[in-house]
């Protein structure tokens, strides 16, 4: 009887609404719903899904045949694996005698289940994860438990840097197994490339410790370093493809623009590929079989290269306009990004009520523009590590993923908004009261 009364807090742990998620759940409350023209879509990390200029031509249907009914294999339909593997040799392996196979690849329905596959795939070593980093780390670092996250702080001052040096004395003082990181970087757009990321490849050969790229932005190249082929990745500096420990994550989310179709792939050696494949077999069953060979079309060399290009040239114009606007409203950019498709700003020098990431976010939900809050991308699982307050409390991650009229509506209800606190200051939002923050500081 006591098993049938047991209360829900004590049957299910609380789930935090973590980083993007919780921004666009307080936008829900006060009226936001997607495909609003009132509002302007500032905080989600997804880009335009339309017809670029210069761009392929958008898929509109999909033909399924009896057959794409049934389960597709846990790792994916080999024809996939294949054009993945393709695109990468073609791409970043010209003339190298390592091939990618589609035995180094893997298929998931999208990035965020890649991941989950990789951390419950590791053992019990260090996982390394730069800081700042992507929010939805937090919570994968947290659930699976035979590994340690280990922070490595990055510092604004320095342009958020981590040369191979000093990853090498990461590694060999901390005793990482592995290093998570995205490339570029979300959210300050740091790219790691050229000779640097061939030292990162060459360090994690020389000490057997595993670099897991989250590359999902490897189009969005913005300071030149890009590949030919106007895209940035590791696999160009692996030499031994099942050997070097070096795994790769990528999908159709963002470098193809179709974040609804979930698609995402790991590449690595084959032992790492077949493990993410058996936890594959009991974590998710597998990704849609229709859309995994309606994909086939999307990833031939001449596709993904127009597609790079087109958005090269297309969010250029965008990330021009957006640090051009940031910076005239007083908002301070340490580093211009590189790549991916946000400004990571400082607002500690607007006027009062408007000078933290909060009261920032929560004054300009009340004008219908959506930002992320900083904090979030202060990665802290299970919030192991004490701080009384974020290093980027006064920091918000803009996007420049939406299409340009909501870019401008956003961008001109900010600086309204900023132009309203210098003539009539407001008061901070993050008072002691709020309890919309969960686990986050306040103070």
């Amino acid at each position: 009887m006591s098993q049938l009364n047991s209360t829900p807090n004590r049957t299910f742990r609380e789930v935090p609404k973590t980083g993007v998620i919780f921004v666009m759940s307080e936008a829900t409350k006060r009226g936001f719903r997607y495909g609003d023209p009132e509002w302007a879509n500032l905080g989600q990390g997804a880009p335009e899904t339309g017809q670029l200029p210069d761009s392929p031509s958008r898929v509109e249907s999909v033909t399924i045949s009896v057959q794409q009914h049934e389960y597709s294999p846990v790792g994916g339909v080999i024809e996939l694996r294949a054009a993945v593997a393709e695109l990468y040799n073609r791409r970043y392996r010209r003339g190298m005698k390592s091939q990618y196979g589609p035995e180094n690849v893997a298929i998931a329905s999208g990035g965020r289940l890649s991941l989950s596959r990789l951390a419950a795939a590791l053992g019990r070593t260090h996982l390394g994860h730069f800081l700042p980093d992507y929010t939805a780390y937090e919570e994968l670092l947290e659930i699976f438990e035979r590994f340690n996250p280990i922070p490595i702080p990055l510092d604004p001052d320095r342009g958020y840097v981590c040369s191979p040096a000093e990853l090498e004395r990461e590694i060999v003082h901390r005793g990482l197994g592995a290093v998570l990181l995205s490339n570029p970087a979300n959210p300050t757009g740091k790219l790691i490339g050229g000779g640097q990321l061939e030292g990162y490849v060459r360090v994690a050969r020389a000490l057997d410790s595993f670099l897991l790229f989250d590359e999902f932005y490897s189009h969005y190249i913005w300071d030149g370093a890009a590949s030919p082929y106007g895209s940035v990745s590791s696999a160009a500096y692996v030499e031994d493809v099942n050997r070097d420990p070096v795994v790769i994550l990528d999908g159709l989310t963002k470098n193809w623009r179709y974040p609804g179709w979930r698609i995402g792939w790991t590449i690595g050696p084959k032992s790492v590929i077949d493990a993410v494949s058996s936890v594959g077999s009991f974590l998710d069953g597998g990704a849609s079989h229709p859309l995994q060979l309606a994909a086939l079309d999307l990833l031939q060399f001449e596709h993904a290269e127009a597609e790079a290009k087109a958005i090269r040239k297309h969010f250029m114009g965008k990330r021009e306009l957006m640090l051009r606007r940031l910076m005239a409203m007083g908002i301070r950019v340490d580093i211009a990004p590189a790549g991916a498709f946000y400004v990571w700003g400082c607002v500690d020098n607007l006027p009062k009520g408007l000078n933290d990431g909060k009261s920032f976010f929560l004054r300009a939900l009340d004008q219908k523009v959506i930002t992320v809050p900083g904090v979030f991308f202060d990665v802290n699982p299970g919030q192991r590590r004490f701080s009384r307050q974020s290093r980027f409390a006064n920091y918000l991650r803009f996007s420049f993923g939406p299409e340009i009229e909501q870019l401008r509506l956003g961008l001109d209800r900010l600086e309204e908004m900023v132009k309203s606190a210098h003539e009539s200051p407001v008061e901070p939002m993050d008072r002691a009261g709020d309890n919309i923050w969960g686990h986050i500081p306040l103070e």
